[in-house]
């Protein structure tokens, strides 16, 4: 790809996305001390907790792409755990754009992060179903979407954003790093959770012709977060793009790290230690996304890393911006 700009344009011109987020999002390079205790030769972080002011993390990137065309009024209906970030980010950037939001939600455990991001998206929806148990979920799910219809025209959004036009978003993303590095990197470490921002990162890297390697934690059960989903949701935004003029090179299938633990949302031993080590670096990782996915660092020299693009999908901040209090 000689032009991933103009590519860039082109995407944008075809599929018209909204513009909720600050592009691009800092690849800032990790401390020479963190890559040192990491046993890294070099180490970059990008930063797409920055993606906007009202409420940054990765799904900003995929919710352009879905919110996109929605008449004001209109009601997302999604679903997640209490703690997910995606339901708490479809709420805010809904309401951005004259929408409202209504979310199904199944528990999760309590830590710092998920209890603030269940209470921001408590007072940012208009509506939340929460299941009892995982069980239940399904008739939460029912709940939210007839309660739904009654505040507006209804759109479904799946669970995390696991879209093809989603995916795309995170493919921009990628684009972003010809601009960001001077060279490829040798592997890009991403949490992988519902596959839409590893589908985009699969994408992006085959459109580039890069050689890396992209590897994705495995933060959620293996029936959602897998190898072939991940690949099947970057093969259909493949097939979308080329419907719009855009054809891309098929991609690579991602290599799977299991960084689950005892459960969604459970932290984890190592990734506590992760979170910990980068916290006295100056980096802020949650428990079930980031900390669990920088733990595969602790672990390199079992998968052979010394280049590494950190893709920091999330980090609540210690104080919530007036948006989401």
């Amino acid at each position: 790809m000689s032009d991933p700009e103009r590519l860039n344009r082109k995407i944008r011109a075809a599929l018209a996305p909204c513009s909720l987020g600050q592009w691009p999002t800092p690849l800032e390079p990790g401390t020479p001390a963190l890559a040192h205790a990491l046993g890294l030769e070099a180490l970059w972080v990008k930063r797409e907790d920055r993606s906007s002011p009202r409420c940054g993390g990765n799904k900003v990137r995929g919710l352009e792409f879905l919110l996109a065309g929605a008449p004001a009024g209109s009601v997302f209906v999604t679903v997640g755990g209490t703690g997910s970030t995606h339901c708490l980010a479809t709420a805010v950037h809904a309401a951005a754009l004259s929408c409202r939001a209504a979310l199904a939600q199944f528990p999760q455990p309590e830590t710092e992060t998920s209890r603030a991001v269940a209470a921001a998206s408590q007072a940012h929806a208009a509506l939340v179903v929460r299941a009892a148990t995982r069980a239940t979920l399904p008739a939460a799910l029912l709940a939210a979407w007839r309660g739904a219809r009654r505040l507006g025209p209804r759109r479904w959004i799946p669970g995390g954003g696991a879209h093809p036009r989603a995916v795309v978003g995170h493919l921009l993303a990628t684009l972003e790093l010809t601009q960001q590095l001077p060279d490829p990197p040798e592997t890009i470490v991403a949490p992988l959770g519902t596959g839409g921002t590893v589908a985009g990162l699969l994408l992006g890297i085959a459109g580039l012709g890069w050689p890396t390697r992209v590897i994705g934690v495995r933060v959620a059960p293996a029936l959602v977060a897998n190898r072939w989903r991940a690949t099947r949701l970057a093969r259909r935004a493949r097939r979308l793009l080329a419907r719009v003029g855009v054809p891309l090179p098929a991609p690579r299938s991602p290599d799977i790290l299991n960084g689950l633990g005892r459960g969604y949302g459970w932290p984890t031993v190592d990734g506590e230690s992760a979170r910990r080590l980068a916290a006295q670096h100056g980096l802020v990782l949650d428990s079930t996304y980031g900390a669990k996915a920088f733990a595969c660092l602790l672990h390199r020299e079992t998968w052979n890393m010394r280049r590494v693009v950190f893709w920091h999908t999330f980090a609540m901040p210690a104080r919530l911006p007036e948006s989401v209090r």
